[in-house]
């Protein structure tokens, strides 16, 4: 069906519940797409056309029996990390080989039960640690903006697919950036939600299950809200749900004013980050429409701790591999991306005290954040310093001119996962080589809608066009 890729999924979802074509048509245009255009990215791990029509055929049969569906025919993604019942799962590891979903997990069985029909499964970074996606099981996946350059990570595969017209929406997770970065360097958009918005309450036992969120990646703010209002809930055998969820509707007022907000700008995040120069002149372009538009913008950055800076919890995650992974890290070493394994060396070395350091910084560096709302609404900052680097490399060598260390490209989303706050990546622009930058605007915990409006009238007011070339090809 020409030029179905480019759709929305809001826009999908209307023309199949109007009858004005079916869920079989999108799902026979996105699978012919996939087959198409996988073969350059490696952007999906698990598919099977033949699943996927059927499942379209039932969506049309629940449309033609009357019922609503908002998310009717609309093709979406699940990242390795998440379960499709009866599909491969394996977190991008050797070490899961054989195991298949018993069970689809919550989030994909909402997304089902309102009318979305899954492609199948995207790559991601081994246990999704990793800050590019490239693994020992799936090797590497690529970004359809430059072939050579990697998309990002954990959510390569997801951002990767949505980039390239291979569905309009995805699932991801976010514990570091994992959602926000990826969706950075391909030119989408993509949200972490407050901790606990979406429940988690089964599938793979998570190395940052104190930090970890579902997050939600498409093209534009209106399709990430509507993920967002299809997902929000409470499952009480989730530790990390609330009742509270189950009543967000970001939707409703989405594009209403946003009133007279107080907005912080932070180029650097208070950390003194190193930043390349071209994208701090996109993001500093993009304040100054933003200004232009009426926003009241003032330099200003949270008063973080000693300690808070680029990744200064990642002895948790480390931690958390050895205790998962130890016993495969003395037997099977050989099974593990070496990256992963050497998380899971430093992990084992951790002694406890170091542990409990690492949690008690964390709630210093959330009081932090939570005190600078008493002054601020919103928080601008970058989603990284750095354009989309060359595959291979965990990271940039150097960032603003400067030696980078393996996570020095990283250290601007963090932060907002150890305050369990929403924060979403737009584009703001590109780089000197023509590849996406992306924009964060945060808020404190529980503003999931006010950070999704200031997103979309940001939106408008940037006014950007940014498809991948492969998304152009028809």
């Amino acid at each position: 069906m020409k030029g179905l890729h480019e759709l929305k999924a809001r826009q999908i979802a209307v023309k199949v519940q109007r009858r004005e074509f079916s869920a079989a048509e999108v799902a026979q245009a996105a699978c012919d797409r996939l087959e198409q255009i996988n073969p350059l990215l490696n952007a999906f791990v698990a598919y099977d056309r033949a699943w996927v029509e059927a499942e379209a055929a039932t969506i049309d049969r629940r449309v033609a029996a009357g019922a609503a569906l908002p998310l009717a025919g609309v093709p979406f993604s699940v990242k390795d990390n998440l379960w499709l019942g009866g599909f491969p799962a394996t977190f991008g590891s050797l070490t899961t080989a054989g195991f298949i979903a018993p069970r689809d997990s919550w989030c994909v069985a909402r997304l089902r039960e309102l009318g979305a029909v899954p492609l199948g499964i995207t790559a991601c970074s081994e246990f999704a640690c990793k800050g590019i996606t490239q693994t020992p099981r799936y090797g590497i996946t690529r970004n359809p903006w430059d072939l050579e350059r990697t998309p990002g990570g954990s959510s390569g595969g997801a951002v990767a697919a949505i980039a390239a017209g291979i569905g309009p929406i995805a699932l991801a997770t976010d514990a570091g950036g994992s959602t926000r970065r990826p969706a950075a360097h391909t030119g989408l958009v993509g949200f972490k939600p407050t901790l606990g918005l979406v429940p988690n309450p089964w599938g793979f036992d998570d190395p940052n299950h104190l930090l970890s969120v579902i997050g939600q990646l498409a093209r534009d703010v209106e399709d990430t809200a509507l993920m967002v209002d299809a997902l929000a809930g409470f499952d009480p055998l989730d530790p990390l749900s609330s009742p509270h969820f189950a009543s967000v509707n970001t939707g409703a007022a989405l594009k209403s004013a946003t009133g007279a907000l107080r907005v912080a700008y932070a180029p650097d995040l208070g950390c003194g980050f190193a930043i390349d120069d071209d994208v701090a002149a996109a993001l500093e372009r993009a304040v100054l429409q933003l200004e232009g538009s009426g926003w009241q913008i003032e330099r200003a950055a949270p008063d973080w701790p000693k300690g808070g800076g680029e990744y200064p919890l990642l002895a948790l995650q480390q931690a958390e591999l050895a205790a998962m992974y130890g016993a495969v890290f003395r037997s099977e070493r050989e099974l593990l991306d070496p990256d992963i394994a050497a998380q899971i060396e430093l992990g084992i070395a951790l002694p406890g005290t170091r542990i409990a350091e690492v949690l008690l910084l964390r709630d210093k560096l959330s009081t932090a954040y939570a005190a600078f709302f008493q002054r601020f609404d919103l928080l601008v900052t970058l989603t990284s310093p750095v354009e989309a680097w060359a595959v291979g490399a965990l990271g940039p060598t150097t960032i603003g001119g400067k030696p980078a260390g393996a996570r020095g490209h990283a250290g601007f989303t963090p932060l907002f996962n150890y305050a369990g706050a929403p924060a979403i990546s737009i584009p703001c622009g590109t780089g000197r080589n023509g590849l996406p930058i992306g924009m964060q605007i945060a808020g404190p915990r529980f503003s999931d809608a006010l950070v999704l409006r200031a997103a979309w009238h940001a939106e408008q007011t940037l006014g950007l066009d940014l498809r991948s070339p492969l998304l152009r090809r028809p």
